[in-house]
């Protein structure tokens, strides 16, 4: 980008920071050719509805949809009601059962929602459960949610469940009753316990490996009820290796924030709550990807390979500030870039989280996202960053 965008002042930065040209980033034709790829949605704030620190979410429901159709635009399925959206950090199930709600009734208004959503289902409104037979019949009343609404189900990993499990078994049991019950195909999620410490130890043991093979051990005995298996550990030789070793016909969605250019390029198929913030910049990429991959010559091959890691290159650096340690607090940096590209009029959040990062740190992700050409509008991007470091 050449120079010649606003001047600003940055907290932590001795000299001026002058913001560069805005990027254009055309909108793709349609969804990717050669992978699926779904951006994990954050939730948009009602800025008057009072979300302090373990109040009752109060969402800002026409800013939240409009961004689902920003997404949507841009190709990308949406991942609706996921740790983005701040489950189990301040969307309680009021909020979470009328945003799966509303995010199917916009879906089916362009196509099937189950080809555009997948939701997240929990036993978050259950905080107490203490039997296996309670967390299962938690998960099956948000399972049945999320049907009923119409989008894809991901079943996501329980604090519950991680609480009472004993072991593998354990875990067996309850997602073999919830699969079994399964009439279509589902996303198994495993998130790791950079994502949420309550998480240590998934799948019965705190060893990788032996829970890698716990989870494998699940997924072949189920495999025509597992769509996918997303997988979140920030380990890239790991994914590599457990997408080897999935049955035919499952997918592995990367949630690895830190190495996702690489991993997709190399056959995982995506659900990043990353791509949240960078739709415009990773659509562009997995469109070169397509032509790379159906080139029938390796000069057009490269070329488009180089755009790919040339579009994608500049992200990876903002992606691992916004993941940094610690990453569970990552939904700031995003919610923050939304409202710095126009997305949305403020920057709050539900919980009270737009506090759980320094200012320090949001101007390093300011700084970085002009850099990867994800400032749509530099002198609204200047304005509101003057306006946060002066507040």
């Amino acid at each position: 980008m050449s120079p010649g965008g606003p001047v600003i002042s940055l907290p932590g930065v001795r000299e001026p920071y002058e913001l560069g040209e805005p990027v254009t980033w055309t909108r793709p034709g349609g969804p990717p050719a050669r992978r699926v790829a779904y951006a994990a949605a954050h939730v948009v704030a009602d800025v008057h509805g009072g979300n302090g620190p373990g109040r009752p979410a109060a969402v800002d429901w026409d800013a939240t949809l409009r961004f689902r159709r920003h997404l949507w635009a841009y190709g990308f399925r949406v991942a609706d009601a996921m740790d983005t959206a701040q489950r189990n950090m301040g969307l309680d199930w009021a909020a979470t059962r009328e945003l799966i709600a509303r995010s199917a009734a916009e879906a089916r208004s362009l196509g099937d929602p189950a080809d555009l959503v997948a939701c997240g289902a929990g036993t978050d409104h259950a905080p107490d459960a203490g039997s296996l037979d309670e967390i299962t019949a938690a998960y099956l009343e948000q399972v049945e949610t999320v049907r009923a609404a119409g989008p894809g189900v991901i079943l996501m990993a329980s604090r519950q469940l991680a609480r009472v499990a004993r072991g593998p078994e354990d875990y067996h049991t309850v997602y073999g009753r919830l699969l079994g019950q399964a009439d279509r195909p589902v996303i198994l999620h495993w998130l790791g316990e950079m994502f949420d410490p309550r998480l240590a130890g998934y799948w019965g043991s705190p060893d990788v490996e032996t829970a890698t093979e716990s989870f494998l051990a699940l997924i072949r005995e189920h495999a025509s009820k597992v769509e996918g298996v997303k997988v979140s550990l920030l380990d890239e030789d790991h994914e590599v290796r457990l997408r080897a070793a999935l049955p035919e016909g499952v997918r592995l969605y990367t949630g690895d924030d830190f190495n996702y250019p690489s991993l997709i390029r190399s056959g995982s198929d995506a659900l990043l709550g990353i791509f949240d913030a960078i739709a415009p910049a990773a659509a562009a990429a997995l469109e070169a990807l397509d032509r790379a991959e159906s080139a029938a010559d390796e000069t057009t091959q490269a070329r488009n390979f180089g755009i790919y890691e040339g579009i994608l290159g500049p992200t990876v650096a903002l992606s691992r500030k916004i993941f940094e340690v610690p990453t569970y607090h990552y939904k700031t940096g995003i919610v923050f870039l939304a409202w710095l590209a126009g997305h949305q009029d403020d920057f709050v959040m539900v919980n009270g989280a737009q506090t759980a990062r320094s200012i320090e740190h949001l101007a390093e992700v300011f700084r970085l996202a002009d850099k990867a050409g994800l400032l749509p509008d530099p002198e609204l991007a200047a304005h509101r960053m003057t306006t946060l470091t002066r507040a």
